[in-house]
């Protein structure tokens, strides 16, 4: 589904991104590392905020690179930011409708859609007519992550989920990541191995603004580089 070829990009003469290949297939991703070894800037080049100055993106066949973020989106890739970014004086309900109503053919259908949101996240339901930003940092993270899959897309990536979420929220979260993985494509950058591991069919570890490590979910629990430096084992 999702192909990138030795891709380089950064930000002006800062190159943050060396020669780096990645593939999403129809499973779940895991794109690991520390602060600063690449990932955020791996998926700006994917949604066009950065511009790649080599090599090639392209997602179910068709040459992406360097598109355009609302083309993107057409497209049928939804990203959920760190930060959320949701509207918080509107209602959950507007802040989940707003996530289809503005990528042409995706209003028709929104209340099944609605369904199945409210199906996989109760509390988005229970609290629809609540201002976003009154809700816990938890329940807005659902939140982001329902109103991307009100568009209906065919790759969902998640920037750091877990960030600022206390950990009993997190498993929680990546519990529900895991079941949705059934029905959608998912690329997922973390900082927090242990738990991404357990919702994930293949990672990759970035360091130094390369691919490290790469395997299956079994083989990185049990690699000693990634035991040692991202599991906290001895």
């Amino acid at each position: 589904m999702l192909k990138i070829e030795n891709m380089s990009c950064g930000y002006g003469r800062i190159e943050v991104i060396r020669n780096i290949s990645i593939e999403v297939g129809d499973e779940s991703v895991g794109l690991f590392g520390p602060n600063g070894a690449g990932k955020t800037t791996l998926i700006n080049a994917l949604m066009g905020i950065v511009k790649p100055t080599s090599g090639r993106i392209s997602f179910n066949g068709r040459n992406i690179t360097g598109i355009e973020t609302h083309e993107a989106a057409r497209m049928g890739i939804a990203l959920v930011p760190q930060e959320r970014e949701l509207f918080p004086r509107m209602t959950v309900l507007d802040n989940l409708e707003l996530g289809c109503l503005y990528i042409p053919g995706k209003a028709e259908g929104m209340a099944d859609r609605l369904d199945a949101v409210f199906e996989k996240f109760p509390i988005l339901k229970e609290r629809r007519s609540q201002p976003a930003g009154t809700m816990s940092g938890g329940q807005q993270r659902q939140l982001a992550i329902g109103r991307a899959l009100m568009a209906d897309p065919k790759l969902l990536i998640l920037d750091e989920p877990s960030l600022g979420l206390q950990p009993s929220i997190v498993s929680e979260l990546y519990g529900r990541l895991a079941e949705m993985k059934k029905d959608i494509s998912i690329l997922v950058t973390e900082q927090n191995v242990r738990e991404s591991l357990r919702a994930v069919d293949r990672g990759y570890v970035m360091e130094n603004g390369g691919v490290a490590i790469s395997g299956s979910a079994e083989e990185l629990k049990t690699n000693p580089h990634v035991v040692k430096v991202y599991l906290g084992l001895s």
